[in-house]
């Protein structure tokens, strides 16, 4: 890495989540100083979903997905963090817990990893603020990776200046349990195909099965319960990727059986020949295994209204939440519009965006914006050219999309990494030994190949860059 003239001016990055923890790590990896302000720790200033004041707090899953980094484009995003130095992806793998073939946490002790890694380097300065208004004009350089919770005053001023509005949306937060209050004379430890996850555990998930009469019955409970209302918020629309369970059960009653409660790849060790009508699953939420989370099961109902209907699950009739599910609003940019391929808002270029605001969804597609946001900002304060990374690349493509990569004349909305992202690639016919692939087998292929290029391009990239 590159060491800083003594006469570099420090980089200031607005937000401490995990765009804004992984951008001011790799500005200082560089070389370069960075101010990292966060507004949670001042007294009197909170977020709606926050608990903490630790960097790079986990809201909502503990769960950073698939992986897989040939078959999976959530795993081929975490492969080209890796290479690139990712403190957010080094963080997770010290603090992983078992979770099939996904890469889940202890959310308490990632936070801390990535606390004390920033609070330790030479060159990053923390600064526990809220920043009211755009930033200073004497700031030349900002990253602003305030994410969906960015305070009142510092959107309202970046609105008066974009003239654009904001598209927002709300976000769901599942529930968490406590795992000896979980009944294992009903539930079983199954991952989905009995696949090992990056830990070498095949059952790290808790299986409740339920028959089509309890399903039915819950369903019902679902759509009947009382919501939450958030007046004038009601009718922003919500992302796909993270919708309450109700509304999914709003929109058919077989819907959770083909989404989150989907029995494939499951058998109850208890009565193997007959198959669940549908399951319930959840995810080890910590180190210890003392908390669960419920897989997909985001919600809007009522407290006491959560607890009686998530009980109706069998082997959660005795459940006892650490955490009952919640809904917050999150608020991104029209970011087709408003920034460029730097990631630059292009009426005032000294600020950059990272993270959710720029309209990715997920953890680790923020995280990546954070980490690509960064590299450009220590670029620039080094005097050296540095373009975003190839579309072909996993990280390329979530910049294509957001800047412009959506359908023309669509609403731009947001979106999780995914094969469809990237450029096509032709499907092979035959593999690496000359061997013809069967037909129902090249578009796993496919994806392998678009992986392989994906990598290989990103160190292209970071080996020139």
């Amino acid at each position: 890495m590159s060491n800083a003239a003594p006469t570099t001016k420090p980089i200031h990055v607005i937000g401490g989540g995990l765009a804004g923890s992984e951008a001011a790590w790799q500005i200082a990896q560089a070389g370069v100083p960075v101010i990292l302000h966060e507004m949670r720790g001042v007294p009197g200033v909170k977020t709606d979903a926050h608990h903490t004041d630790g960097l790079a707090e986990l809201v909502c899953s503990n769960s950073f997905r698939s992986d897989d980094w040939e078959y999976n484009a959530v795993g081929l995003l975490h492969q080209e963090m890796r290479e690139l130095g990712s403190i957010i992806m080094a963080a997770a793998g010290d603090h992983q817990v078992p979770a099939g073939g996904a890469l889940a946490v202890d959310r308490d002790g990632f936070s801390q990893s990535v606390t004390a890694r920033l609070e330790a380097h030479p060159l990053v300065t923390i600064v526990r603020e809220e920043i009211n208004g755009l930033p200073p004009e004497d700031w030349d350089n900002v990253i602003v990776a305030t994410g969906p919770l960015t305070s009142p005053a510092l959107a309202d001023a970046i609105l008066k200046l974009t003239g654009e509005e904001s598209l927002s949306f709300f976000d769901a937060i599942a529930p968490i349990i406590h795992a000896d209050s979980i009944d294992f004379d009903i539930a079983w430890r199954q991952s989905r195909y009995d696949k090992e996850g990056p830990g070498g555990d095949a059952a790290a998930y808790v299986n409740c099965p339920m028959d089509k009469a309890q399903y039915e019955a819950f369903i019902d409970a679902l759509i009947d319960g009382p919501k939450a209302e958030f007046k004038e918020w009601e009718n922003v629309p919500y992302f796909d990727g993270c919708l309450p369970i109700e509304v999914m059960a709003e929109r058919g009653r077989e819907t959770l059986r083909h989404g989150p409660m989907k029995p494939v790849g499951l058998t109850n060790p208890r009565d193997p020949k007959v198959k669940s009508y549908a399951i319930v699953q959840l995810r080890q939420d910590n180190a210890l295994g003392t908390l669960y989370n419920m897989v997909g099961f985001q919600t809007k109902l009522k407290h006491g209204a959560q607890a009686e209907t998530f009980r109706m699950i069998p082997g959660l009739q005795n459940a006892q939440f650490a955490r009952l599910g919640g809904l917050h609003r999150n608020t991104y940019l029209n970011s087709p519009q408003l920034l460029d391929k730097q990631l630059r808002m292009k009426s005032m270029p000294r600020l950059r965006f990272a993270g959710q605001v720029t309209g990715v969804e997920g953890y680790v597609e923020s995280a990546a914006m954070g980490l690509l946001t960064g590299r450009l900002a220590a670029a620039q304060a080094l005097g050296r050219d540095l373009s975003a990374p190839p579309p072909e690349t996993a990280m390329g493509a979530l910049v294509e999309h957001i800047t412009g990569g959506h359908m023309a004349g669509s609403k731009f909305q947001p979106m999780n990494i995914n094969y469809g992202l990237l450029p096509p690639l032709e499907a092979p016919k035959v593999d690496e030994a000359g061997q013809k692939i069967p037909l129902k087998e090249r578009g796993r292929a496919k994806k392998r190949l678009m992986s392989i290029r994906g990598l290989t391009a990103l160190k292209a990239w970071r080996d020139a860059g």
